[in-house]
């Protein structure tokens, strides 16, 4: 089995083919992966950070099921300055339309947090005339582009989302594109997952 942690750029889809021409694949970045290697989760094209590609299935389901309740922590910058009632909002759950209808969050950990200083720049900066606020966010699900539906809930719009952590693996000092491979043992430790076998 094989095992890469990347760092996914802005303006790059989470997959390796599409049907839509413009778009930017995974095959953008410059690595050789495997062909049957797959993204666990996704990050949408405007969205950055930590994904985890591989050909282990089994990985897959219990890193996606939120019955196992693994941690996907995000960095958010907000249109605005968010509240404490803001921040009371996400935490409780926020209701968000999904395609099976209107859909309330799970409760979540959030806090207000200074902007960090060591993300790399985005491809399209974000205009310095807003006002703006971060958010360290935590959750246990991954809900069709649930944070940005999240935050616009409670009046805060999404300008920026990175992902830096999947559990206890961080992006830490890795940066666009980078690509990291390691052994099942490592992961499964790091993801707090004991069985490997298909469930």
């Amino acid at each position: 089995m094989k095992y890469f942690v990347i760092y996914k750029p802005y303006k790059i889809i989470s997959q390796f083919v599409s049907s839509h021409r413009k778009k930017k694949c995974l095959d953008k970045i410059n690595f050789p992966f495997p062909a049957d290697v797959r993204p666990i989760g996704r990050l949408d094209e405007n969205s950055e950070g930590l994904l985890i590609l591989t050909n282990d299935k089994s990985l897959n389901y219990k890193l996606l099921n939120p019955s196992f309740q693994h941690k996907r922590v995000y960095l958010v910058q907000l249109q605005g300055i968010i509240t404490e009632e803001g921040l009371k909002q996400l935490e409780k759950g926020v209701v968000i339309a999904l395609n099976s209808g209107a859909y309330l969050t799970k409760p979540c950990t959030v806090k207000k947090v200074q902007p960090p200083k060591d993300i790399a720049p985005r491809g399209h900066p974000v205009s310095e005339r807003l006002p703006t606020s971060w958010i360290e966010l935590t959750l246990i699900e991954g809900k069709f582009h649930q944070v940005r539906k999240m935050t616009a809930g409670v009046g805060y719009p999404c300008l920026r989302l990175v992902r830096i952590a999947i559990e206890n693996i961080l992006i830490e000092n890795m940066k666009p594109g980078d690509v990291i491979e390691y052994s099942s043992e490592f992961i499964y430790k790091k993801l707090n997952i004991i069985a490997l076998e298909t469930p």
